[in-house]
Parts: C-alpha cells; sequence; structure tokens
C-alpha cells in the first residue's frame, strides 16, 4: 500500500510540474494584435468596411480584434462624436482586455477619432492612427452641404474643428500616425488635405476614387502593415 501511495503522489508531482501555470503563456507564444476599430465616413456606417476587414482576416488577423463604430455623421465632431468616440474605445479596451486600440478612419470619421486623440486623452490609448481620404485640412466638396448638416461643417477648411486640430502639433502624443490619399479623389480637394504633419503620408500607387481606398488590396496591406509594426 506505501509502495502504491508513493507511486500515485510522484505521479501526481511530476504532473502539475509538467502543467503550465493558469494564465501564464506558453513560452514562445504571440501576443494578441491591439484591437482595431474602424471609423466609417459621411452617410455611411460599419458595412464599409467588410472588403477591409475579409482582408486582414484572410492575412491572419483575428476576427475578434476588429470593431467598428457607428454614429451620426451629421452631429458635431467636438460636441458630441468625441465624447462617444471615447466611450467606445472604453468599451472596446474592456471587451478585450487590451491596454489600447488601433483606429482607422475613412473620411469624416478622421475628425472625431483626430479630437478624441487630441483633446480626450486618447493619445495614450490608442497606439496606431490612421487616415483614409480624411478632410484634414477640409474640404471645398463640405460647402456644398453646411446650410443643413453639421458634419459638413465641421470638414470645411478653417472650421473651428479643423482650426483647434491644426494649431500647434498636428499629431499629438506617442500614438503613430499614418494617412493615405489619392490625386483622384473627388470627395476632398484638394486631395493632398489628408496628410499631417508628422505623420507617415502616403500617396496610393494608383487612381482611386475616394470610397475605392476603403477596398483596394494594396492599400489594405499597407494599412496592416502600419498597425503590426514599431508603435512607442
Amino acid at each position: 500500500m506505501r509502495r502504491f501511495l508513493r507511486r500515485f503522489l510522484t505521479a501526481a508531482l511530476s504532473t502539475a510540474l509538467a502543467a503550465p501555470a493558469v494564465g501564464v503563456a506558453p513560452a514562445g507564444a504571440t501576443a494578441p494584435p491591439d484591437p482595431v476599430i474602424f471609423v466609417h465616413g459621411r452617410n455611411a456606417g460599419p458595412g464599409v468596411w467588410g472588403g477591409m476587414r475579409d482582408r486582414f482576416t484572410g492575412a491572419g488577423y483575428p476576427a475578434d480584434r476588429l470593431f467598428a463604430w457607428s454614429y451620426d455623421t451629421s452631429r458635431s465632431t467636438n460636441e458630441v462624436l468625441a465624447g462617444r468616440f471615447s466611450a467606445y474605445v472604453a468599451e472596446v479596451l474592456e471587451r478585450t482586455g487590451a491596454a489600447r486600440v488601433d483606429v482607422v478612419a475613412h473620411s469624416l470619421g478622421s475628425l472625431p477619432s483626430r479630437w478624441y486623440l487630441a483633446f480626450g486623452g486618447g493619445a495614450e490609448k490608442v497606439a496606431h492612427w490612421v487616415s483614409l481620404a480624411g478632410p484634414n485640412h477640409g474640404t471645398g466638396v463640405a460647402y456644398l452641404c453646411v446650410l443643413w448638416d453639421q458634419g459638413c461643417k465641421d470638414m470645411t477648411p478653417n472650421s473651428y474643428v479643423l482650426t483647434r486640430l491644426n494649431s500647434g502639433d498636428e499629431t499629438p502624443g506617442p500614438t503613430r500616425y499614418a494617412t493615405w490619399w489619392s490625386p483622384c479623389d473627388e470627395q476632398i480637394t484638394p486631395a493632398s488635405s489628408t496628410e499631417l504633419s508628422g505623420a507617415a503620408n502616403t500617396r496610393t500607387a494608383g487612381c482611386l476614387k475616394h470610397d475605392d481606398l476603403l477596398g483596394d488590396e494594396g492599400v489594405a496591406q499597407q494599412v496592416r502593415a502600419f498597425l503590426t509594426g514599431p508603435s512607442t
């Protein structure tokens, strides 16, 4: 009986020592990437990101790390949307347990997410920020809808929102910034308005229209490479 108990205890101890500790990643395990929050542009919705999300997951990005924020594009960037975006970021961080997120914004979506980084404490919670065809210095096309749409007012050159965002450091905090713009963009005029001082600014290789940047394979690959690159 003693011999049996000795063998049993020895085997149990060996099994316990061989088992990985709970909550400790095995040696060589790769941590999941920061969650990505996609932010659509004016008069759009989260569905516009279907193509890019498919390209991300097809390249091995975990589907449960990809999110898309939905919002009313006619509301004020600074008074309404930036605060709601801040709450959404907090929700994603709580859900995933991550310390920071990455943000990929298209067109108007660049403004509330930039305001959050600049004035809402977001620079400490966003590792990478991407603007695809964003009206970061305004677009003349926005004058066509300023009479009934606050989002359009925010996009006009020298608007209150853009004046504040572009006063001083255009890329504040430890966040890494990048922009992509196309010379054939018919919605952002001038197209180079998207560029920001201090960001990695990329002119697209092809002649892409405004919405083409959402699903272009080359742009998706470059954005993915930027997000998975070094962060501060």
